[in-house]
């Protein structure tokens, strides 16, 4: 199997000597589940990220999806949440290997990504459409961390700027955390989120409609599960923090959610995501700036 070397270099990059590992048997991995699975492989997709992701047939023609990952606990989390999900409201998961980092998904067709859709209001309405439909409560016995847990990244930055000179005011960190806490425990009940809602995982299915892809699976309050679809395709278009607000009154309408509550989840969720680019040497700026946009909004 041709393998790109840049995917390689980032599995290596994030993964370490554990993503080495994992790139030398990636061929016997696939070839396993080819014989396992009785699957027809067809080749990766072209948008590659952090799993080696192909597509497959069934023996009866079926077309699938062959998504292979680093085996970890991420990735047993997200079995574990396409489980609690069950192809409701979120692409059904078909077979799952943990131990292989393997997992075999139903197909969406024509699969086109909720980002095509132009009419900013009709992507809101069918990201809200999915949002409400893979609402769960948290299943016995879950292993899945906590939005506290996820929070913890902003200690973390705390800690790599003792001194307060970092790129993200101290201010706004303690902000952060303030209102992550401040909503966990006002909360009227924790679900079993999925994490990373945006444009980019939402696809569109000829038969079943608007699906979710690709959960993280982590437990808190769902004003959090809000927030990747607001902050996400937004610098790039025209007038931005227009649009921003848009977005923050069409969800808050439409949900009838308490406005303010969304927006302290959005600064804490926004100063968290800079926290994180910063930690990974990726983007943090466009988090970092719609963060600060989301304040300025709770003051109008």
């Amino acid at each position: 199997m041709n393998i790109p070397e840049w995917f390689q270099k980032r599995m290596v990059d994030v993964f370490g000597e554990a993503g080495k590992v994992w790139l030398t048997q990636l061929d016997s991995t696939i070839q396993f589940c080819e014989k396992e699975w009785k699957l027809r492989i067809e080749g990766p997709v072209s948008n590659l990220s952090y799993n080696y992701v192909l597509h497959a047939k069934e023996p009866n023609g079926t077309p699938v999806m062959l998504k292979l990952g680093v085996p970890s606990f991420d990735f047993s989390n997200e079995i574990n949440t396409l489980n609690v999900y069950g192809g409701k409201g979120c692409a059904r998961l078909l077979k799952a290997d943990a131990e292989r980092g393997a997992m075999l998904l139903e197909k969406l067709v024509p699969g086109t990504m909720l980002s095509e859709e132009k009419d900013e209001k009709a992507a809101v309405h069918q990201f809200l459409e999915v949002w409400k439909a893979i609402r769960r409560p948290v299943p016995a016995e879950c292993k899945s961390p906590t939005i506290l847990d996820w929070a913890s990244g902003l200690g973390r930055y705390d800690s790599m700027h003792p001194n307060g000179d970092g790129p993200i005011d101290s201010r706004y960190i303690e902000m952060a955390q303030a209102y992550f806490a401040e909503l966990t425990e006002s909360t009227i009940g924790m679900e079993l989120l999925h994490g990373d809602l945006h444009h980019e995982n939402i696809l569109y299915d000829e038969e079943k409609g608007w699906l979710a892809i690709d959960p993280k699976g982590v437990v808190g309050d769902p004003y959090f599960d809000l927030i990747s679809f607001m902050t996400n395709h937004l610098l790039k278009k025209e007038n931005p923090k227009r649009l921003l607000s848009q977005r923050v009154e069409w969800i808050s309408e439409c949900l009838s959610l308490d406005r303010n509550r969304l927006l302290k989840a959005a600064v804490a969720m926004g100063i968290l995501s800079a926290c994180w680019g910063i930690e990974d040497q990726a983007g943090w700026e466009e988090s970092y700036t719609c963060a600060k946009w989301f304040m300025e909004l709770m003051s109008e």
